[in-house]
């Protein structure tokens, strides 16, 4: 399989750079899959689970923010506001966060509050999902 240059950058750090197979994201419209020599495109990424397959057909998981992808002729690039492997992901956290998230969604009436808490959830949610599939690869 052809592969082809992969980096996702956060405003922290370079999340990853190696050369893959393929990745899979969440874009606003559905899932898409990247693969070498795909056609040019800029989207926006919502917070979801990337799979990751690496050069030597390995799958990798991890968490994603909201973010833009850029898919160009030399490389693909995924810039996020944050990225979490599975194994940095602490659950007892993301389990405070999710309840804290719910405790406002019952509470707020602001539309701006409710929205807040709605995207918290959601990351809170995905960070669980994420920690648990490094227990079941």
């Amino acid at each position: 399989m052809a592969i082809y240059p992969f980096e996702i950058h956060t405003p922290y750090r370079m999340f990853y750079t190696n050369s893959v197979e393929s990745i899979i994201v969440r874009l606003v419209d559905g899932d898409i899959g990247v693969y070498a020599n795909h056609a040019f495109f800029i989207a926006p990424v919502c917070a979801s689970i990337i799979k990751i397959k690496d050069k030597e057909g390995k799958e990798l998981f991890a968490f994603i923010s909201e973010g833009i992808l850029e898919v160009k002729g030399h490389k693909t690039v995924l810039m996020v506001d944050a990225a979490e492997w599975p194994s940095e992901i602490n659950k007892e956290r993301a389990v405070s966060a999710k309840k804290k998230a719910e405790e406002k969604l019952a509470s707020s009436v602001l539309k701006f509050e409710l929205n807040n808490a709605k995207i918290s959830l959601k990351h809170a949610e995905l960070r669980l999902k994420a920690a648990e599939l490094q227990n079941t690869k």
